[in-house]
């Protein structure tokens, strides 16, 4: 059986992102959001997650770019090779991080389906190995294992994006290892990173035709494209309004009719 968790990152990052997440969850293919716990448009986030029951929504755990909950006096480093510095000197209490940003959401009423993490920094052992303690203490079965699936021949990727997602599949072994030695559950597949920004409706539909067996996650950044969107410090500005109106489109339904992928969420999983 071919089943596929469609799956938007960012939700909480500001509010026209929010408002996008949630129209492509009622309008469109999307089936589950991870919520930044450390994002401008949280309280937001949280409000549309409870009119959106059928939402799975996990954490968005993020490391770098933000303040700190566990230390609000302090900024995480902005970069993934400053986190790394942080790490190997001892700084960063990386549970203790990651665990704050859970209980914001946990104590705003929400129950996480899943965990991922801003830049899969999650890649970083030690970094898995905190993410792994945090889902087993608090129950959290799922964990993203972001190991892009070949793309699309018409597919246009940069060929930095192609030799990092080919630099990330190096650590596939070690961090399915530790992933089944704690039993936490991970999707057979992954995709998205590739295409980060570049999502359209006919990739978009060409993507869901070659999904395979087994359960596929598909990491996604939709969103309205609003002035408040506009002033942030992201790149994905107008690729989410893109992303969004693909994940809506007809044609995407129509290509997901043909495909015989079956779209589900993680608590479906869990059962």
């Amino acid at each position: 059986m071919r089943r596929l968790i469609v799956n938007a990152d960012d939700f909480g990052f500001t509010n026209d992102v929010n408002e996008g997440i949630i129209e492509a969850h009622h309008r469109g293919i999307l089936t589950a959001t991870t919520l930044m716990a450390t994002g401008g448009a949280f309280q937001h986030a949280v409000i549309m997650a409870k009119e959106s029951p059928e939402l799975d929504v996990g954490v968005h755990l993020t490391l770098v770019g933000t303040r700190a909950l566990s230390r609000p006096e302090r900024a995480l480093p902005p970069t993934v090779r400053g986190l790394v510095g942080e790490i190997a000197l001892g700084t960063l209490d990386v549970f203790k991080e990651m665990e704050a940003q859970l209980m914001r959401v946990v104590n705003a009423g929400l129950i996480p389906t899943h965990f991922d993490t801003h830049k899969h920094t999650h890649l970083h052992p030690r970094v898995l190995d905190a993410t792994l303690d945090l889902a087993a203490k608090y129950g959290i079965r799922w964990v993203r294992r972001p190991f892009d699936l070949p793309l699309p021949a018409e597919a246009v990727v940069p060929a930095r994006k192609r030799w990092t997602a080919r630099a990330m599949t190096f650590r596939r072994g070690a961090f399915d290892r530790r992933v089944v030695s704690r039993g936490i559950w991970a999707t057979d597949h992954f995709a998205g990173f590739q295409v980060t920004g570049r999502i359209d409706t006919a990739l978009l539909s060409r993507i869901l035709a070659a999904v395979p067996d087994g359960v596929t996650e598909f990491m996604c950044h939709p969103g309205r494209c609003g002035t408040e969107l506009l002033q942030a410090q992201t790149r994905l500005k107008e690729s989410r309004a893109r992303e969004l109106a693909a994940l809506c489109a007809v044609e995407t339904k129509e290509a997901l009719r043909n495909s015989g992928v079956i779209l589900t969420r993680y608590r479906d999983l869990s059962r």
